[in-house]
C-alpha cells in the first residue's frame, strides 16, 4: 500500500496550485480519501475529505470556498486544487486513506480515521 503525492511548488498569493495523490497497491474506490497539512511549528491538520464515490465532500473553514477536493477512481488517484493561495497556506500536504466510515462528519478530521498516509509534499506561499 503506497500513496504519493506530488505537485508542491512554490507560488506568489494568490496564485493555484494542483497536488495530486497517486495509490498503488491498493484501489482508492473502496477509501475515504482526506488531504492534511502540517504548516511550520503546527500540529496536522485535516483540511478536506471525499466519500468514495466523491458525492460526499467537506473543508475545514481556512480553505472552503478556495480548495476543491476530487478523485478519479479509474486513475487511483486523488487531486486538490488550490486556488487563491496565501502565505498561511504554506506547510507540508499529506493525502490519507481510510475506510469507508471514515467519511463522516464526526469522524473526518481525525487523523485516527485514516489507516494509509503519502509522505507529503511541500508548498510554499509567498506574498
Amino acid at each position: 500500500v503506497r500513496l504519493v503525492e506530488s505537485g508542491g511548488d512554490s507560488v506568489q498569493a494568490g496564485g493555484s496550485l494542483t497536488l495530486s495523490c497517486a495509490a498503488s497497491g491498493f484501489t482508492l474506490r473502496s477509501r475515504c480519501m482526506a488531504w492534511f497539512r502540517q504548516a511550520p511549528g503546527k500540529e496536522r491538520e485535516a483540511i478536506t475529505v471525499i466519500s468514495t464515490t466523491g458525492a460526499w465532500t467537506a473543508y475545514t473553514a481556512p480553505v472552503k470556498g478556495r480548495f476543491t477536493i476530487r478523485r478519479d477512481n479509474a486513475e487511483n488517484t486523488l487531486y486538490l486544487q488550490m486556488n487563491t493561495l496565501r502565505s498561511e497556506d504554506t506547510a507540508d500536504y499529506y493525502c490519507a486513506a481510510g475506510p469507508a466510515s471514515s467519511c463522516a462528519s464526526y469522524t473526518w478530521t481525525q487523523e485516527s480515521s485514516y489507516n494509509d498516509w503519502g509522505q507529503g509534499t511541500h508548498v510554499t506561499v509567498s506574498s
